[in-house]
């Protein structure tokens, strides 16, 4: 059945992209850059509408309440495709996200160009300290137009229970622009588990953690702090996916 499920969704994915992605590309050069934005949040939650019916895939919130009512730095756990959709619905009043991504991204057919569109925060990692610089940059104008910068400290989509080293993008940002951030936990791998076709049905958990202002802080201290609530986190919405979990609680 799960075999099922994912090609259904797979080829309603393809059709949904082809429709409605060009009309994320053409809407801002035309229309103004924030009709790029909204056509592609119908992307988006038509793609999410494919991922709740067909795979049966649906999101549980914790801590909603947390998420501060003004743009900030959100830091999330990565596993899977499924959280570039889905976390952003838990930024209030409808606000826009945009995430960092590495700039190869950008040539992907339909998708890329989509992100293109969006203004992403595009750096070139192999830039060293000028891809940091790039994230401030970027970033900054970014919260200042009111967007939600989403950062994925790992880097790359991480299977459940295991761990990847933090990097200092998104501290980096926040530090420099001296705004709030906010650590999130989830488990969708559990899922969608990474570059796998089959999907399996089931309610994945979003934990959103206590905001606190990175005015004043180290990169280094952001980046601790961001990494002990997000693994103590998943230590217990996954407490199968570490041995040390009980010895731990």
């Amino acid at each position: 059945m799960n075999a099922v499920r994912s090609t259904l969704f797979m080829a309603y994915a393809i059709v949904w992209s082809v429709l409605s992605a060009p009309l994320v590309v053409i809407a801002g050069p035309l229309l103004g850059g924030v009709w790029a934005y909204r056509f592609g949040r119908v992307w988006r939650l038509g793609t999410q509408w494919g991922v709740e019916n067909l795979l049966g895939i649906r999101a549980r919130v914790i801590g909603r309440e947390n998420m501060p009512a003004e743009a900030c730095v959100i830091m999330a756990k990565h596993q899977s495709a499924w959280e570039t959709m889905t976390l952003q619905d838990c930024v209030p009043n409808g606000a826009f996200c945009v995430f960092v991504l590495k700039k190869e991204l950008l040539k992907l057919p339909l998708v890329g160009w989509g992100l293109a569109a969006m203004k992403m925060i595009s750096i070139d990692r192999a830039a060293g300290k000028n891809a940091l610089d790039q994230v401030v940059t970027q970033g900054r104008e970014r919260l200042k137009q009111g967007f939600y910068v989403i950062i994925f400290p790992e880097g790359t989509r991480v299977p459940p229970g295991e761990k990847r080293r933090y990097k200092p993008g998104g501290a980096y940002l926040a530090t420099h622009v001296g705004c709030k951030v906010v650590p999130v936990a989830h488990n969708a791998g559990e899922y969608w588990p990474r570059q796998a076709f089959l999907k399996t049905p089931g309610t994945v958990t979003i934990s959103i953690g206590p905001a606190f202002d990175a005015s004043g802080m180290s990169d280094a201290e952001v980046n601790q702090r961001v990494e002990d609530w997000i693994e103590a986190e998943m230590r217990r919405i996954s407490p199968h996916r570490y041995p040390d979990a009980g010895a731990s609680a």
